[in-house]
């Protein structure tokens, strides 16, 4: 898809300094990969209460080994 944005000249610089992209539709395309991959991850707090172990688990036995 093709499309015209104005981008912060400052945001991007920095951007530039924590990417090993080359070109700025090098930059988008890995910002928009990024920000796909930590929207997709389950927020751990959203588990709360739904998991339930047995009665004879034992976590700080495994911690042990």
């Amino acid at each position: 898809m093709r499309t015209n944005i104005v981008l912060d000249d400052d945001l991007v610089r920095e951007a530039f300094k924590y990417s090993k992209a080359k070109t700025k539709k090098e930059l988008i395309h890995e910002a928009l990969r990024e920000l796909i991959a930590s929207r997709k991850k389950l927020d751990l707090r959203d588990l709360r209460g739904k998991i339930h172990f047995r009665e004879d688990y034992d976590y700080k036995k495994l911690r042990r080994t």
